[in-house]
This record gives C-alpha cells, structure tokens and sequence, in this order.
C-alpha cells in the first residue's frame, strides 16, 4: 500500500469516539453479514457471481455518489493525488474481495467461506508489525486467538466442514481483498473523506468489473428466476436492490468511518461478527438454524475483540519502528 498512516491505528479511542466508531462497526459487519445468504440462492438460481458482485457495486456507487460529490466540496486534487489508492481499494477491497467471496460461496458453504475469508484480521496484524514495526503483544495474540477459535466453533467445523479446494482458493483472495479494505479505510492521512473514499472506491470496482466482463471470460450469467428465502418467494430484483443498497452502500460507508474512529486493527476484529451475522442471516433467510456451540463461539468473538483492544492500547503507547 502506497502511504499508510504512521501507525495505521488511530489514536486510543475513548469516550464517544469509540462507542461511535463501534456502533459503526457493528452496522458495517451485519450489514457485509447478509450478502452471502442473499447471493447464495441467486446463484443456485443461474446467476453468475460476477454479474451479482457487478450490479451489486453499481447500485451502491449510485446511491453513495451524491453523498461523496457533497463531502468532496469540489476538491478534486485529493481524489488526483489518491488515485493510486482508490484504484487499489475499488480493485481489491470492493470488486476483489466481493467477487471472491461469492465465487467461493459458490462451491462451499457461507460458514467455511466466511472464515477463511476473516482470516484477514491475522494478515492487518502482520501487515502492520511487517510495514510498521507493530509487534503484536501477548494480549493482542490472545485476543486473535480467542477470536479464532469462536469463528470456529460459530461455523461448526468441529462436526467436519466438507472444503473445496477451489472453494478455498476463492475465499483467500477474498482475504487479501478484506485485508486491503481494513488497512485502506482506517487510513486518515490521505484527507479522503470517508463518503469520498467509499464512492470512488465503489465506482472504480464496478468499472474494473465492467471492464472484465467485456474483454475477458469473466462470466456475466443472468436469470429471471424467482427467489425463495425462508419459504417466501420474491422477485429476482429484490435481493440484488437489498444487496447493493443494505450490503454495500451502508457497509462500505459505515465501515470506513469505523475504520478512521478506531482503528485497522481493531476495526477488523470487530468486523468479525460479520461471520456471526451471516450464521444469523442464514438461519433466518434460507433455514439453516445455529446451535449452541455456535452461539458461544460469538461470545468468543466479542471476548477476543476486547483483548485486541486491551492489546491495540499497549502497542499504540510503545514507539514504531518505521523502516
């Protein structure tokens, strides 16, 4: 990444910094926890992920756009000076990461995907002791490890998860892409806006997927079918419009302005109960109902995320090593 800030995490968060950087956290992850139960019965339905992730970036860059052009204020050399950036985050972090993701919900469960998927978390902690000098104290690998050993017990993979290799190639890249959203968005020194950084992110990935379904063999399959969740059917617009305007445009928004308030590394810990919402929604939307190991596995989440933030405090007092 070009020009992270010092520390990628931002000052110790207290008072109504932290509990609205929270607040947006929590919005962000169950907002990103929906997706994958909403694609998934497009897709067994004949859509292609490409085309789902494709118009998903459209309508969320149609409905955050306006917004970023207000809070620009018509500074357009901060979008010239970032264009490295943004053209990195819109690749990665919105058409990469999303694309990736439904390509591997495409060959195995929303569970197995979603945890391979937040093993993101891991990679910002090394990301920031490799880039920045960051070591993780004994605290923050608790909590990691806490954190990890929930997901695992909230996607059940104790019983035996049955794991594709694609599959599980698709969910690492989606990882890569997770990894560069936390870094991106936590990253206040470039002076993007949050709603700027979200709307120019989100346009150049649906150009970027544009672009690859008309000149490559990404595939751009479409269908008419009627949806089912849950036992009630719906048109197939109505979970692409839920898709772009409740899974992206909110989340993308909200996520950074969580990631600017608290923080990459503990923004990304948080956004693990986005694995937690999606058992959730699951369960609600195409039946699949969580057991009780799955519900203490989110205790585990939530009692790592608070060691990751004992953990950040250490880190953020000690000097980095800036190479």
């Amino acid at each position: 990444m070009a020009t992270m800030a010092h520390d990628e995490v931002a000052p110790v968060a207290s008072g109504s910094r932290l509990a609205s950087g929270l607040g947006f956290a929590i919005i962000s992850a169950t907002s990103f926890g929906m997706s994958g139960a909403l694609a998934r019965q497009l897709l067994d339905s004949g859509w292609s992920a490409g085309a789902i992730v494709l118009i998903r970036v459209g309508i969320a860059a149609l409905v955050v756009v306006p917004f970023g052009l207000v809070s620009l204020r018509g500074r357009w050399s901060l979008l010239r000076r970032n264009a490295g950036l943004v053209l990195v985050y819109g690749t990665l972090a919105v058409a990469g990461a999303q694309f990736c993701y439904f390509s591997a919900v495409a060959h195995m469960q929303v569970g197995p995907a979603l945890l391979i998927e937040y093993t993101a978390p891991a990679a910002v902690v090394v990301w920031l002791w490799l880039r920045h000098g960051q070591r993780p104290g004994p605290v923050t690998l608790v909590g990691a490890g806490l954190a990890a050993l929930g997901l695992v017990l909230v996607l059940d993979l104790l019983s035996g998860a049955d794991l594709s290799v694609a599959g599980v190639l698709w969910a690492l890249a989606a990882m890569v892409g997770a990894a560069t959203y936390f870094v991106i968005s936590a990253d206040e020194d470039n002076g993007l806006p949050p709603m700027v950084l979200a709307a120019a992110g989100l346009v150049v990935g649906a150009l970027v997927l544009g672009v690859l379904g008309l000149v490559s063999p990404l595939p751009m399959r479409a269908s008419s079918d009627a949806v089912t969740y849950a036992g009630t059917t719906v048109d197939w617009w109505v979970p692409l419009v839920v898709l772009g305007v409740v899974t992206a445009a909110i989340p993308y928004t909200s996520g950074i302005a969580a990631g600017r308030r608290l923080g990459s590394r503990l923004a990304s810990f948080v956004a693990l109960l986005e694995v937690v919402a999606g058992v959730v929604f699951a369960w609600l939307l195409l039946d699949e109902l969580p057991r009780a190991v799955q519900l203490l596995g989110g205790l585990l989440i939530l009692a790592g995320v608070v060691f990751v933030k004992l953990g950040e405090r250490s880190t953020a007092e000690m000097p980095a090593e800036i190479p």
